[in-house]
């Protein structure tokens, strides 16, 4: 607890903290994928292709935007709304393949709070249930705050159960909803609020570089640990099950 000259209850104290700056534009490498910035010219292509093996498009559900009809609209989308600063979206690249199968973006990027949020992202089929696709958010996850980000969010549709099961097996903690948050595609959104503060980042990273190790697979490429197993014991020390 810490009190002012008033005896009032305020916040830690932050005497050398320093806003971080923007994010880069700039390549993230793994061992699985590279996480590299959208470029429609290089990327529009195999990212429709991948999304087109969604053959019923249940995987626009949730998304704000698309799903896209044809290449031409899908690359008009990626050159309107994906070549800013914020969001600033990524491409995510599976090794060895070497092409793009999902999107991803840091967005609401505030460093003067040291805040940020992962979003925008769209795996393809190719992409999901990989572990590219684990490695992305890790990668992604480490560069905030390897850049001095003090809070990292991820905020989703309440009714979006896969993203929100993803959020705690990331090792999100969960913060409660914003009702009547937004409208998208003619409906309500209440928001889910999930995030990781510089503090619980060491621990998590563990659990993500434990549970990427090749070791952690057996020769069929199952996993021996889940990473739900490694990050359910940091929230449950949080509070949050």
């Amino acid at each position: 607890m810490h009190r002012n000259e008033f005896g009032q209850s305020i916040g830690f104290p932050l005497p050398d903290w320093k806003a971080p700056p923007r994010p880069p534009r700039k390549m993230l490498a793994g061992r699985y994928c590279r996480v590299e910035p959208l470029d429609p010219a290089r990327h529009a292509a195999a990212l429709f292709a991948a999304n087109a093996l969604d053959a019923d498009d249940a995987g626009w559900t949730y998304m704000a935007y698309g799903p896209f009809a044809t290449p031409d609209a899908y690359r008009a989308w990626l050159h309107a709304s994906c070549i800013g600063d914020d969001p600033l979206f990524y491409a995510i690249v599976p090794l060895p393949d070497e092409k793009a199968a999902g999107i991803a973006s840091y967005m609401r990027i505030d460093p003067k709070n040291g805040a940020i949020e992962i979003g925008g992202i769209k795996y393809s089929p190719l992409l999901q249930r990989t572990r590219a696709a684990t490695e992305a958010m890790h990668l992604m996850m480490r560069h905030a705050f390897e850049l001095g980000y003090r809070r990292y969010e991820w905020k989703c549709d309440s009714c979006n159960a896969p993203s929100r099961a993803a959020a705690r097996r990331y090792g999100f903690s969960y913060e409660g909803i914003f009702r009547q948050a937004t409208v998208y595609k003619n409906r309500n959104r209440d928001t889910a609020w999930y995030s990781i503060v510089d503090g619980e980042w060491p621990a998590i990273d563990s659990a993500f570089t434990r549970w990427l190790a090749p070791g952690n697979f057996d020769a069929d490429g199952k996993q021996r640990v889940s990473l739900s197993e490694l990050t359910g014991p940091l929230l449950k020390a949080r509070g949050f099950q």
